[in-house]
C-alpha cells in the first residue's frame, strides 16, 4: 500500500474514531452529568497551608504539613509563568471549553503517525482529576474528568480554573503549587525568578519525579528548553527573549530542605508548643509563628558548633572508613558504577558527603561523591588524615587503613568555592549551643546537636548534665550575700570530708583540675584560676542548705542540686537552657528573666492571634539579686576572660565580656558560659552516652572556642560597654596576698566592695566574714593536709 494511501486510510480512521468519541461523550453527558460532584472545593477553594516557622527578620526555618503550599492570587502570577504553563501544558487555553478537541484529533494523528507524542488533557481537564478523582486509568474516569471539564467551564472563568491550577498542580519534593515549587528548588518568591527559572517550573507537572533538578537535573534542563522552545514556537516570547532564556543560568538551592535558614531544633521546639495549643489543626491551617531567633546569629551558632566538633575530631584523629569497596567491584567498566551503588544507601549529614577514594598518593586523594562528581583534595585539606595516607603504619588495623575503595566523608572549605573540599568524618561527639538577649529572655540563636535529622535529641532544652566548674558563680554570689568580698582572702590547700559532708556513701578528698595548690588566695584569683579548694571552702563557710536555696533565685531547682558540698563544683544537674538563664541574672544586673522563642503567631491571613508577654530588666521582671551582686561577680568573671582558664576569648578584642569555664570529672563534659551586657551564650560538649572527652579537653579548649567563633559574629556590630558602678559599691586598694585595705604609700590592686562590707584593715586577723555555715567546719580528725 502506498503511503498516500496509508495517510487517507488513517485519515478516515482518525475522523470516525473521533465522530463515534464525541457521540459517545454526549450519551455519557446526558447520563452521567447530573450526577457530577459540587464544585464547592472549587468554588470555596481552601488550600492545606502548612504551619510555617519565621526568624525574627523574617526566614523561613520550617514548615510542618504533609503538603507544602503557598497560595497566590491570579494577578500576582507572574505573566511569564502563566505563559510557559499554557505554552507547555494546554496551548489552546483560553479557546477552548475544557475538552479541546482539536488538541485530541492532533494528538491522535501524532500518536498514530509517530510523530512528537503528546497528551490531549486540558489544564481544566488536570484541574478535575486533581480535585475530584483517583489516579486510575480507565475509560470511565476519562469520562467523568472530560465532563467535569465541561461542568467546571460553565461555573468558572478561565483566569480562575488557571489560579486553581497553579496553586494545586502536584510539583515534586512535598509542593504543591507554583509558588511552593519556587520556594522549595529555588528559595525564592515567584515574582523572583527569571525566564529560564520560570520554564524549568512550567516543566514539573508532566512527571515531577523524573524531572526534579535535585535529582535528574540534566532530565530537568532538557524539559526545561523544550517549555523555552514551545513558549517562541506559539509567540508567547520573542526570538532574542527564547535565546536570552537558554543562556542564564539555573541557581538551584544549595539545600534541598524547605527552607531559608537551618534551624530544626527550633522549629521542633514552636512545633510542640504550637501543637499543645491547637493540636493537629497546624499541619493544615496555614499558621506562621515568628520566632526570636536572628538569622545571622542562628548561621554563627550553626557554623561554630560544627567547627568546634570537627576541630575536636581532628585533634583525636581518623577513626577509619566507613565502608570499603572490594577490589574485585573496582575492576574494569563497572568501576564507577559499583561505586554510585556503594554510595546509593548513604545520606549526607550537615555538609559531610559521602564520597568513594578513587585515586590515593602520598600528597593527595582522589575521590567520586554521591553527586557523581570528582575533586583531588590535598594540602589543609588531608588534615584529618595526614598519616594514613602511605599506609606504611604497622599498628594501624586493616579496618582503618585507607585505599581506593575507601567510603569516607569529605566537605567544602570555602562553600563559594566548588573546589575547596577537605576530608571529615561522622562525629560520635555532640554540642549544644544557645544565645539569649539578657533583658528579656529572648532566644537569639539555639543549635541542640550536630544534626536533628541523624539526633533529634536536643541537648539544650533536654540534656541533663553536670555543670563543673561553670557553676561556681552562683556559689560565690551566694557567699558575697553573706559577707565575702572579692579580696576575702581563703585557702587553696587539699582537704578530705567524711561521707556525711557529701552524699556520696564514702569519704571525699576533691582536688584542683591541675593538682596544684598555691596556698591562701583572693577570691577573686580563685575564681580566675578555679580552684575547687577555694570554692568546697566556701560553700562549707556560707551553708550548703543556704546555697541551696540561694540558686533557686537564678531559676534552678533544688531538687537537682544535692545540698551536700560537692555542690561547690557542680556536680548537680543542668541543661544549656537553664544556664542561659541563671547567667543572664549577672548580665542584666540581677534580674530574672525566662528565655523564650516564640514571638508572635499569625493566622494564614496574617491577622496576629497571640503574642508572647514577657519581662524585662529594670522593668517587670523580679530582681533576684542585689545589683551591685551582679556587678561584682561580672567583675570577677571578667578576669576569668582575661587572665584566666577563658583568656582565649581575648582573641575577641573585647573588655567587656565576662564567663566561666567548667570541666566535669574525667573530662565528660565541657562547658563554657559567657557575657556581655547584650548577649549571653552557653555551650557544652559531650558524649549522649558519657564518657571522658580526652585527657585534654575541658571547657578552656571543647567549649569555649566554639563560643568565641559565635560571639564574634553576634556582637560584630554591638560596641563595647563599660557598667556603671552602683550605687553601695565602693573602690578600696588591698594587699593582694593578704586582701587587707592598703596604706596609701603601700603597693596594691583596688578592689570592689559593698559599702556595709569594706575591706579588713591592716593587720586585721580576719581577711573575711566570719564563717555562718549550717555544716560544722570539718573537725582536724576529718582534715588532711
Amino acid at each position: 500500500m502506498s503511503p498516500k494511501k496509508l495517510w487517507m486510510y488513517l485519515s478516515v480512521f482518525i475522523v470516525t474514531a473521533t465522530l463515534l468519541l464525541t457521540a459517545m461523550l454526549g450519551l455519557a453527558a446526558a447520563l452521567i452529568y447530573p450526577d457530577l460532584p459540587s464544585l464547592e472545593a472549587l468554588t470555596n477553594y481552601q488550600p492545606k497551608l502548612p504551619l510555617r516557622v519565621y526568624s525574627e527578620d523574617g526566614y523561613l526555618l520550617a514548615e510542618y504539613g504533609e503538603e507544602r503550599r503557598a497560595f497566590v492570587d491570579i494577578k500576582n502570577v507572574p505573566e511569564h509563568m502563566k505563559s510557559a504553563v499554557i505554552a507547555i501544558e494546554d496551548r489552546r487555553f483560553y479557546k477552548h471549553g475544557g475538552i479541546d478537541t482539536r488538541g485530541i484529533l492532533r494528538a491522535a494523528i501524532n500518536n498514530v503517525t509517530g510523530g512528537s507524542k503528546e497528551g490531549a488533557s486540558t489544564i481544566t481537564m488536570q484541574v478535575a482529576r486533581n480535585f475530584f478523582l483517583s489516579s486510575e486509568r480507565s475509560f470511565k474516569r476519562k469520562i467523568n474528568e472530560a465532563l467535569l471539564a465541561i461542568k467546571i467551564e460553565h461555573s468558572l472563568s478561565k483566569d480562575k480554573i488557571l489560579e486553581l491550577y497553579i496553586n494545586q498542580i502536584y510539583l515534586g519534593q512535598r509542593a504543591y503549587g507554583f509558588a511552593a515549587a519556587s520556594q522549595v528548588y529555588f528559595g525564592k518568591p515567584l515574582d523572583k525568578l527569571n525566564l529560564a527559572e520560570t520554564a524549568l517550573l512550567a516543566g514539573l507537572p508532566k512527571a515531577p519525579s523524573s524531572y526534579n533538578p535535585f535529582v535528574h537535573p540534566k532530565r530537568a534542563i532538557t524539559r526545561q528548553r523544550e517549555v523555552l522552545h514551545d513558549m517562541y514556537r506559539y509567540k508567547f516570547i520573542d526570538e532574542a527573549t527564547y535565546q536570552d532564556a537558554l543562556k542564564q543560568p539555573l541557581r538551584f538551592k544549595a539545600s534541598q530542605q524547605s527552607r531559608d535558614l537551618a534551624a530544626d531544633y527550633v522549629g521542633e521546639i514552636v512545633r510542640q508548643a504550637m501543637f499543645e495549643l491547637y493540636q493537629d489543626s497546624i499541619y493544615s491551617s496555614g499558621m506562621k509563628v515568628y520566632t526570636t531567633i536572628i538569622k545571622s546569629n542562628q548561621e554563627a551558632a550553626n557554623n561554630a558548633v560544627v567547627q568546634g566538633i570537627l576541630d575536636y575530631d581532628i585533634r583525636h584523629g581518623f577513626r577509619g572508613p566507613e565502608k570499603q569497596i572490594s577490589t574485585e567491584e573496582l575492576q574494569g567498566e563497572n568501576a564507577i558504577k559499583n561505586i554510585e551503588k556503594a554510595l546509593d544507601n548513604m545520606e549526607p549529614v550537615n555538609g559531610l558527603i559521602p564520597a568513594a577514594i578513587t585515586k590515593i598518593t602520598a600528597k593527595n586523594i582522589r575521590v567520586h561523591t554521591i553527586a557523581g562528581e570528582d575533586y583531588q583534595i590535598e594540602g589543609e585539606g588531608l588534615s584529618l588524615i595526614q598519616g594514613r595516607l602511605n599506609n606504611k603504619n604497622t599498628n594501624l588495623s586493616e579496618k582503618m587503613r585507607l585505599r581506593v575503595g575507601s567510603i569516607i566523608r569529605v566537605m567544602k572549605i570555602d562553600p563559594s568555592n566548588n573546589n575547596s573540599w577537605k576530608v571529615a568524618q561522622l562525629p560520635q561527639v555532640e554540642s549544644a549551643a544557645v544565645a539569649i538577649d539578657p533583658k528579656n529572655g529572648a532566644v537569639r540563636a539555639l543549635v541542640g546537636g550536630f544534626d536533628y535529622n541523624r539526633n533529634k535529641f536536643n541537648h539544650v532544652t533536654q540534656a541533663w548534665r553536670q555543670p563543673g566548674s561553670s557553676f561556681k558563680p552562683f556559689i560565690y554570689s551566694a557567699a558575697i550575700e553573706k559577707g565575702f568580698t572579692p579580696a576575702s582572702v581563703v585557702e587553696d590547700e587539699p582537704i578530705s570530708f567524711s561521707a556525711k559532708f557529701t552524699g556520696s556513701g564514702s569519704d571525699w578528698t576533691p582536688r584542683n583540675f591541675d593538682n596544684k595548690y598555691e596556698g591562701p588566695m583572693r577570691l577573686r584569683t580563685a575564681l580566675t584560676k578555679s580552684k575547687n579548694m577555694v570554692s568546697i571552702r566556701v560553700l562549707n563557710s556560707i551553708g550548703v542548705d543556704y546555697a541551696q536555696n540561694y540558686i533557686e533565685r537564678f531559676g534552678f531547682s533544688a531538687k537537682d542540686h544535692p545540698a551536700y558540698l560537692t555542690m561547690a563544683l557542680g556536680a548537680g544537674s543542668v541543661t544549656p537552657w537553664q544556664m542561659a538563664q541563671a547567667y543572664a541574672v549577672f548580665a542584666n544586673g540581677g534580674y530574672k528573666v525566662s528565655p523564650f522563642i516564640i514571638s508572635k503567631i499569625m493566622d494564614k491571613n496574617g491577622k496576629v492571634i497571640q503574642t508572647t508577654k514577657f519581662v524585662e530588666a529594670g522593668d517587670t521582671a523580679e530582681q533576684v539579686i542585689d545589683n551591685r551582686n551582679a556587678y561584682l561577680m561580672t567583675s570577677m568573671m571578667e578576669d576569668v576572660t582575661r587572665i584566666g582558664t577563658a583568656a582565649k576569648a581575648r582573641q575577641l578584642g573585647r573588655n567587656d565580656l565576662a564567663g566561666k569555664t567548667g570541666t566535669t570529672n574525667n573530662h565528660i563534659d565541657a562547658w563554657f558560659a559567657g557575657f556581655n551586657p547584650k548577649q549571653v551564650a552557653v555551650v557544652w560538649v559531650g558524649f549522649d552516652k558519657p564518657q571522658t572527652l580526652g585527657s585534654n579537653e575541658t571547657g578552656g579548649s571543647a567549649a569555649l572556642p566554639i563560643w568565641i567563633q559565635y560571639m564574634a559574629t553576634a556582637l560584630q556590630n554591638t560596641p563595647e560597654i563599660s557598667l556603671p558602678v552602683p550605687d553601695g559599691v565602693e573602690s578600696h586598694k588591698v594587699n593582694i596576698i593578704t586582701g587587707q585595705e592598703a596604706a596609701d604609700n603601700e603597693g596594691g590592686i583596688y578592689e570592689y566592695f559593698y559599702t556595709e562590707y569594706p575591706p579588713p584593715e591592716k593587720g586585721s586577723k580576719n581577711s573575711g566574714p566570719k564563717a555562718t555555715s549550717a555544716v560544722a567546719e570539718p573537725t582536724e580528725s576529718d582534715k588532711l593536709y
